[in-house]
């Protein structure tokens, strides 16, 4: 059993989370403010954090830098605010995840599922398996199904890497371009456009229509082990820029 921590200042969200959290079998803890939620979870621990931003006294992004000094739960934002900056602001911060109000309970609670999930594996795990190609980091190398490997150039494998490394997580263009080409590189998105589109081409089976490497556009891409069946079209559109990200 995970528990969960809620943290909303509207009391009919909390109430709705709560009975929905409880009626899978989570424990749930419940928090008004960003003082509250720092709170509880120095106390309890717990397997993971719903965020809303727009909280009284501290507000959420806080709340998440909050945390990451000094833990590493997974956090989903939870938020009527749907700008690319205020959701690149919270994952840049540390959140896992980012679900715009109004909200499918369905898949808030898939989100959060994903983000559990992705705590409870090592991130040094030896490989990781998909339907049509191996991840192998030991090797650095990626491997088809049908045994070929996949020739990528050492940015594509980087690429590759800290996406996988973060499967089932969004991450956003300014922490790939800081992590692969350094700080100077945060607002280069034409980079990642490019390198993006060579990585689809060559692990894809449709690369028009990825069902492993999805990108937010604006956002950043967020790396699928499951896969998509079918696909999402469109996923390879040129990622936006976003001033000030």
């Amino acid at each position: 059993m995970s528990r969960v921590l809620v943290v909303d200042d509207e009391p009919q969200i909390r109430r709705t989370l709560e009975v929905n959290l409880r009626a899978r079998r989570y424990d749930v803890d419940l928090a008004r403010t960003g003082e509250e939620a720092l709170e509880l979870a120095a106390r309890h621990h717990p397997d993971a954090v719903i965020l809303d931003l727009g909280l009284p006294g501290i507000d959420g992004i806080e709340v998440v830098r909050g945390l990451r000094g000094w833990s590493t739960v997974p956090i989903v934002i939870l938020s009527v605010r749907d700008r690319e900056s205020d959701k690149v602001a919270a994952l840049d911060a540390g959140a896992d995840d980012y679900v715009t109000k109004p909200f499918g309970m369905d898949e808030l609670l898939a989100r959060l599922r994903a983000a559990i999930r992705r705590s409870s594996i090592s991130d040094e795990a030896a490989s990781i398996a998909t339907e049509d190609f191996v991840v192998d980091f030991a090797a650095h190398q990626v491997t088809r199904a049908d045994g070929q490997v996949v020739s990528l150039t050492p940015t594509e494998w980087q690429l590759v890497e800290v996406l996988v490394r973060n499967r089932d997580r969004l991450v956003t263009q300014r922490q790939l371009l800081k992590q692969v080409w350094g700080p100077q590189y945060e607002r280069e998105t034409n980079y990642l456009r490019s390198y993006m589109a060579n990585i689809r081409r060559k692990l894809e089976p449709n690369p028009a229509q990825p069902r492993y490497f999805r990108t937010e556009p604006g956002v950043g891409v967020r790396f699928v082990p499951g896969g998509i069946p079918g696909g999402i079209p469109g996923g390879i559109e040129p990622l936006k820029t976003t001033p000030g990200t």
